[in-house]
């Protein structure tokens, strides 16, 4: 029997479905902006939002009554604990700066972590706003990652300079959106954010087990460049979001980024360079 072969009709429906598809951000794209940005002597800012390990309402392997507090920021494993976001970053030579978080009591502590790294031969200025969600609220923690990553949501953090304030462009606003914690839409069904036409170009990286199956789709809905997801189950410690932001910053590219990635996780977590480094994936 032969085989019989799509007809014009169906192979323009086809092509249609495919230019009709939504894209992925692209690395270069990002690029420019940031560069842009960097050459009008503005800050590259990173917003990353931490939903605090919950023993209790989380679908996770129980971790010990202090580091599975997802009320208490302090000595939560993905915030005050050793390799927290709070506590490693500023070991690892981040300025730490609390500001205020936002209204409404979902988020219990936000604070600014200021770097100068070096992109292209120049001192550039990286501030991460950084907000430790509340651990049970999820749904409202990844409602919230979704939007900011979509473009929406922006706002404008003051980070105190003396008696002057640094105006810090973020939410949907930011270069580059983070994910910290325990990976939620295994557990929850988020409604999908549609993309948002004002949207500048932006990066995104998901520190959670799986974030590569589970967020690519909402990445390709909104158009962010994934620049850092994962394949497999993992720890979602502030070493790798270290190497991997330095990474981003100074070079721009995802495979210097995810090798940065995959050492920091090997160094830490002694798993092998190689199984470290596959853990990691990202888009060119």
């Amino acid at each position: 029997m032969r085989a019989r072969t799509a007809g014009p009709a169906a192979l323009g429906g086809l092509l249609a479905l495919l230019l009709a598809a939504p894209a992925l951000a692209s690395a270069a794209a990002v690029a420019e902006r940031v560069d842009r940005d960097v050459a009008a002597g503005r800050p590259v800012v990173v917003h990353a939002i931490v939903a605090l390990c919950d023993n209790e309402n989380q679908g996770i392997v129980p971790v010990p009554e202090q580091l599975g507090n997802g009320l208490d920021p302090a000595s939560n494993l993905y915030w005050g604990a050793l390799y927290g976001l709070r506590t490693h970053m500023k070991k690892a030579g981040w300025t730490r700066t609390p500001v205020d978080p936002p209204e409404g009591g979902d988020v219990l502590e936000r604070i600014v972590l200021s770097r100068t790294l070096t992109r292209k031969g120049k001192a550039v200025d990286v501030h991460i706003v950084a907000d430790a969600w509340r651990g049970d609220r999820m749904e409202q923690a990844l409602g919230a990652y979704l939007a900011i990553s979509s473009g929406r949501d922006s706002e404008v953090v003051q980070l105190p300079r003396g008696e002057q304030r640094l105006d810090l462009h973020a939410g949907g606003d930011a270069h580059l959106l983070v994910w910290v914690g325990h990976n939620g839409l295994m557990d929850h069904t988020i409604r999908r954010v549609a993309r948002y036409p004002q949207a500048k170009p932006r990066a995104g990286m998901v520190l959670a087990c799986l974030s590569k199956e589970y967020f690519t789709e909402h990445f390709r809905d909104v158009g962010v460049h994934p620049v850092l997801l994962t394949t497999g189950l993992m720890a979602p410690e502030a070493y790798t979001l270290d190497a991997a932001i330095r990474g981003w910053v100074e070079s721009g590219d995802t495979e210097r980024v995810l090798d940065q990635a995959g050492a920091a996780y090997h160094a830490y977590q002694k798993c092998g360079e190689r199984a470290a480094r596959r853990l990691f994936w990202g888009v060119p």
